[in-house]
């Protein structure tokens, strides 16, 4: 491991990664290996997640073309210099912001997309222009092996290496000095990866999750609205990896009196889109591993939490599934209210005045997405203005994380840091600030002949007196 990583820095010394040439080469070869393994990749991601061939394309491969066909597109104008301006007092001169490559970066990513959070910010952090160690999720070990066996073949293997293993080993990587670590995954285990980088002041970007909500004002009192606000609903809390994502909608708020039309809706949509049969789903994901399906099964065990179910809470421990369910009001006070849920179970929290969601969201930690179905100017702004999220979308769900051209990251326990196009070149780069000055011509401060400059404390008072000049002119820039 060790030689490995010293073969890295090693690499990014001698300077290959910063040409362009280099850049968009592997941004390239990246797309040859997507374009060239999709039925690998589709087998891979089948074997871990139970991902149909559509929801893998749409969350997985087409992210990862798009993704690196639009660095390409845009590599050259982010690696261009910007003007910075300058007091006139400076004048010759001129300024200009360059960015450059952090260095050597580690890169931890996530199971549940496990092709996507893996590559998405590793084509940032070859479009900045640095060396790589990327450490896929043993949780999902069919694309851990994937990644593992087809990045080399491909990617320039002396600035672009992977690891694999368990926890064991990224505690290890963890041990060891990085210019950036960028980690998608858990709260507690983003905690160790801050603990680990401050030993080294490590600069980090943290992609988490927390409990995303989606709230729905009386736009339901609209049949046709109604509709696409479930459709969207469903989509986006069981279409990503059943509700296995940081970015699902974790549970949804709505007035009391038009509760029961959107849960109609919701079971309509629900059966539809993926069947009501348990044995018999269709694309929908199974659960990762035993112990998460464990962990969401005794959420529903809590008696009262039972209670709540309208709809669904059937499971195959076999076969690692749990069918789309839909729970109303379960105790405030009980976990999956509490914790993020990240599975295929909807609570339903019904509220007096749709205007209480912005309190009721306040209460919890800083979501990464909040969603919102609603047409209120007022409201919209009020969302806005009094809530502190990640992101915020109108009347869909989960579409912002495939803009390019919109930042996605969290906010305090949602995380920190943010990538997705420029965000993700900026994310791994150093905005270095460069002034180039005039050697003519050249002022001088004039002093009192009598002086001599025999006392200090009068050098000291005329070096105040030239200094107050120029923050004064400071001031005065160019036109």
């Amino acid at each position: 491991m060790e030689e490995s990583i010293a073969e890295l820095r090693e690499t990014f010394r001698s300077g290959t990664t910063k040409s362009v040439s280099w850049r968009k080469k592997q941004l390239r070869a990246l797309l040859d290996l997507v374009n060239e393994n999709e039925d690998s990749i589709f087998q891979a991601l089948d074997q871990d997640l139970g991902k149909s061939r559509v929801e893998s394309y749409r969350d997985e491969i087409g992210v990862i073309k798009k993704s690196a066909a639009y660095s390409l597109s845009c590599l050259d104008k982010w690696m261009a210099p910007k003007k910075g301006e300058l007091p006139l007092l400076f004048f010759p001169a001129k300024a200009e912001v360059m960015p450059e490559p952090l260095g050597v970066v580690l890169i931890f990513s996530s199971w549940n997309f496990p092709i996507t959070l893996a590559l998405d910010p590793l084509i940032g952090a070859i479009s900045a222009g640095n060396t790589v160690l990327l450490k896929p999720s043993e949780l999902a070990p069919a694309c851990m092996s994937f990644l593992t066996q087809t990045i080399p073949r491909y990617l320039d293997n002396k600035a672009i290496k992977v690891i694999g293993g368990g926890a064991d080993v990224g505690e290890r990587l963890l041990e060891l000095k990085w210019d950036k670590i960028f980690f998608t995954g858990s709260p507690r285990v983003g905690r160790l990866v801050m603990t680990a980088a401050a030993k080294y002041l490590t600069p980090v970007t943290l992609e988490l999750g927390g409990k995303c909500p989606a709230i729905v004002d009386n736009t339901l009192s609209n049949p046709s609205k109604a509709k696409v606000t479930a459709k969207r609903i469903v989509g986006g809390k069981w279409g990503p990896c059943t509700g296995q994502a940081c970015i699902a909608i974790d549970y949804v708020l709505v007035e009391e009196k038009l509760a029961s039309t959107l849960i109609e809706m919701v079971k309509k949509y629900i059966k539809r889109f993926y069947g009501d049969d348990l044995k018999e789903l269709k694309s929908i994901s199974r659960i990762v591993n035993k112990h998460q399906f464990q962990r969401l099964a005794n959420l529903l065990k809590d008696p009262h939490v039972a209670a709540s179910v309208v709809y669904g809470g059937s499971v195959d421990e076999e076969k690692l599934v749990i069918e789309p369910t839909i729970l109303l009001d379960p105790p405030l006070d009980s976990e999956i209210m509490n914790e993020e849920i990240f599975g295929p179970l909807l609570p339903i929290i019904t509220l007096k005045n749709i205007e209480e969601s912005i309190e009721f969201i306040n209460s919890k930690p800083n979501p990464l997405v909040i969603y919102a179905f609603t047409e209120n100017e007022t409201f919209k702004k009020r969302i806005l203005s009094e809530t502190s999220s990640g992101s915020v979308t109108f009347n869909d769900s989960m579409i912002q994380f495939l803009c390019d051209s919109l930042p996605f990251g969290g906010v305090g326990q949602s995380g920190f840091g943010r990538y997705h196009g420029k965000y993700s070149f900026d994310t791994f780069s150093h905005e270095k600030s460069v002034l180039h000055r005039a050697f003519y011509p050249e002022l001088e401060p004039r002093y009192p002949p009598w002086t001599n400059f025999k006392f200090s404390f009068l050098k000291l008072a005329y070096a105040f007196d030239y200094f107050g000049l120029i923050l004064l002119m400071s001031g005065f820039r160019k036109s």
